[in-house]
C-alpha cells in the first residue's frame, strides 16, 4: 500500500477532505523524523514505537579492494510494533492465507 492510498483511505473512512488528510500525514512523518534526529523517541500506545538504535563500532571489509574500514558507532532509526500490533498481525486470517503451506 502507497502513501497515497493509505490518505484515501483514511479519507473515506473519516469523511476528511483528501488535502487535510495529506497535510496531517506529512506533519506526523515530519515530527517524527525531526524528534529522532534530536535524540528522541516516539511511543504510540497500542501501535509501536519509533526508536534510535545504537550500532557499535566494527571492522568491515570492502571486497573490490580488499581492504579493512572502519565503521564507527552510529544511530540507525527502527520501529518496534506493540504486542497488541503484533497479535493483530499473528491472528490475522488473510495473513495465513498468503503464507506459504510447507
Amino acid at each position: 500500500m502507497t502513501k497515497a492510498e493509505v490518505i484515501t483511505k483514511i479519507s473515506e473512512k473519516t469523511g476528511i477532505q483528501k488535502d487535510d488528510v495529506t497535510q496531517t500525514i506529512e506533519a506526523f512523518f515530519k515530527v517524527v523524523k525531526d524528534s529522532m534526529a534530536e535524540g528522541d523517541n516516539i511511543y504510540v500506545r497500542g501501535f509501536g514505537s519509533f526508536i534510535n538504535k545504537k550500532r557499535a563500532k566494527k571492522i568491515a571489509r570492502n571486497i573490490s579492494k580488499n581492504t579493512a574500514i572502519v565503521i564507527d558507532e552510529h544511530f540507525v532509526p527502527a520501529f518496534k510494533p506493540s504486542k497488541v500490533f503484533v497479535e493483530k498481525i499473528k491472528n490475522s486470517k488473510k495473513i495465513k492465507e498468503l503464507a506459504p503451506q510447507d
